[in-house]
């Protein structure tokens, strides 16, 4: 049985090597004739070194045997001639690879990325940014550069290994059957190199992301790192990493490098057979000088590849790896899609409804329970209660950035699922607590919002954001860099841009979460008036910690512990003795209000 199993696997294997090579020729395929012409050119590049190998045969002859040079004379020539026009070919064969591989591998890292632009928020959220850079970019460089490389290899060594056997068997055919024997039993120790190494792939793939996250924690939070002095404990945290890494390298080589030795032991009986037999056929007068020496030459020339065998081959394997890696990513199915016949969601609408609503992120372990809310349109509703409660939770179910575990969220009835993704989240304008700006310009950031939009409208909605007093200012004006993550902007001035962005947007739903509480007092009285003249004409959702937009909210809900325990009109609340509300305001928001007044 258990041979059986492994006959199986083996089975399984070769199939799913073949598969991946199948599904590898949709990006072959726009440049397949110079992917051709790689391995064609990889057949005279690997067929030129028997030429060498048969030349020394006549020379050795005609030299140590007949002692004519004059009748060879043009041997050497030819073996100078057969190696440079090898270089030449070499060069260009190597260049195409290096062609047909980026073009690739370029055509497989667009596909993944498009993909990854596909998936949910819970996806990026449960994995760390050096995986997703491995997932998404590296594997791609594996995969592709190694199928291209490792099939001109095996073009270029199999013709190497074909001709090259040949000029054995055309010296000697008994000394051809004793080594190409020996040749074919070194490759017996290779059958069981791609279960070895599996596993501790796997674990070099983890280990290398958690390297990346550290270089990008370190990057995002090097104020963080500087104002608490977290130096040498960043620094002790990536010696840890660095130290399982080399680990796993070593575990990597253990399991694959131990082939090259053991080759080279092997194919050494081969030329030590050849040396002793050779010597018995040449004193038997079965086998002349040249003839010996042409062999020799032939053997080592194809022993030598064969030696390193083990190195190409765990490439090899690293490669299918790298490819199975990648159309796994292909192949994911996204959590959160557009459902069978969705529709485009209307322009306008009249009533938003949360019907019985329960999410959850981790299984039986409720965020959110039975949440019954009803929003007409141009309605403002603030959401309030205590910190992790799940006020954001709510509001991220309206866009989808999850779905509800159980209950619906309907527009005029239509359940939001019905709706395709696209038009779902154009209808829908978010500005976050810490909006995210890209590298680039402050006039590339805004036009996200609606990338037709005239020069009237853009400027419309600088005024609107209150951001016109402060471009003044800047030399370039809207044409002023950023930086990564606005990195060159203040606080206050990425949220005006990002409200600039959902001015342009101009989406009749707006949710606002928490848009002013990282700010200070002056810039969020800016931010606030700009925000007051978005919320015009929308159907609003705004967690705040401001009283002036809680108080003017058509109606409050209070969130706590995922549910709903007091809704209302602020005046309504407050005259509830006891009241969650009534206690939150004492507690948070009676300060606020002398400081508004």
């Amino acid at each position: 049985m258990e041979k059986l199993s492994s006959a199986m696997k083996r089975q399984v294997m070769e199939n799913m090597f073949v598969k991946n090579y199948k599904r590898m020729w949709p990006y072959v395929k726009p440049v397949w004739f110079r992917a051709l012409l790689t391995l064609l050119l990889a057949i005279p590049v690997g067929s030129m070194d028997a030429l060498i190998a048969w030349a020394i045969r006549p020379y050795t002859d005609a030299v140590m045997v007949q002692q004519n040079l004059a009748a060879s004379w043009y041997i050497p020539i030819l073996i100078v001639g057969f190696t440079a026009v090898q270089g030449g070919l070499t060069y260009v064969l190597n260049y195409l690879n290096t062609w047909v591989g980026g073009k690739i591998t370029n055509a497989l890292k667009a596909d993944l990325f498009k993909k990854m632009l596909t998936f949910e928020t819970e996806f990026f959220t449960s994995k760390n940014s050096g995986e997703i850079l491995i997932r998404f970019n590296s594997n791609a460089d594996g995969a592709c550069a190694g199928l291209l490389s490792n099939l001109k290899s095996f073009v270029q060594k199999f013709f190497t290994g074909l001709s090259l056997t040949v000029v054995l068997f055309i010296n000697s055919w008994q000394l051809a059957l004793v080594t190409t024997a020996i040749l074919l039993f070194a490759f017996l120790p290779m059958a069981s190199l791609k279960k070895r190494v599996a596993p501790a792939l796997t674990n070099a793939m983890a280990i290398a992301s958690t390297l990346t996250t550290k270089y990008n924690e370190t990057y995002s939070g090097n104020r963080t790192i500087i104002s608490y002095n977290l130096q040498k404990h960043q620094e002790n945290k990536y010696l840890d990493v660095l130290h399982k890494n080399f680990n796993i390298q070593i575990k990597v080589f253990q399991r694959t490098r131990w082939l090259t030795p053991v080759m080279h032991i092997i194919l050494s009986f081969g030329i030590a057979l050849a040396l002793w037999f050779g010597s018995h056929l040449i004193l038997t007068g079965q086998l002349t000088p040249g003839g010996f020496v042409s062999f020799l030459t032939a053997l080592i020339l194809l022993y030598q590849p064969m030696k390193s065998i083990g190195n190409t081959y765990g490439s090899v394997i690293m490669s299918f790896w790298a490819i199975e890696m990648c159309f796994d990513m292909l192949d994911a199915k996204p959590k959160i899609t557009d459902r069978p016949g969705a529709i485009d969601m209307p322009k306008t609408h009249q009533q938003i409804k949360f019907e019985d609503v329960s999410f959850n992120y981790i299984p039986n372990v409720p965020v959110l329970k039975h949440i019954n809310l009803t929003i007409n349109k141009g309605e403002t509703i603030a959401i309030v209660g205590n910190s992790g409660g799940g006020k954001t939770t709510l509001v991220n179910l309206l866009p989808r950035f999850y779905d509800v575990t159980d209950g619906a969220i309907t527009v005029d009835g239509a359940d939001i699922r019905n709706f395709t993704l696209e038009s779902l989240r154009q209808n829908i304008g978010v500005v976050f607590q810490d909006n995210f700006l890209f590298d680039g310009t402050i006039r590339e950031n805004i036009m996200l919002g609606d990338e037709n939009a005239t020069e009237e409208q853009l400027q419309r909605a600088i005024k609107s954001a209150y951001l016109d007093g402060f471009l003044k200012t800047l030399k370039d004006g809207l044409d002023t860099h950023i930086g990564e993550r606005g990195v060159l902007l203040s606080g206050g001035q990425r949220q005006r841009v990002a409200i600039a962005r959902a001015f342009l947007k101009n989406a009749p739903i707006l949710v606002l979460d928490e848009a002013t509480s990282a700010l200070d007092n002056k810039s969020e009285a800016v931010v606030q008036k700009a925000i007051e003249n978005l919320m015009h004409d929308k159907t609003v959702f705004v967690i705040a910690h401001r009283l002036s937009t809680i108080r003017n909210a058509t109606k409050i809900i209070v969130v706590n512990d995922g549910q709903i325990v007091e809704s209302g009109t602020h005046d309504d609340l407050l005259k509830m003795e006891c009241g969650a509300y009534k206690m939150l305001y004492d507690m948070q928001f009676k300060t606020n209000e002398k400081e508004e007044k």
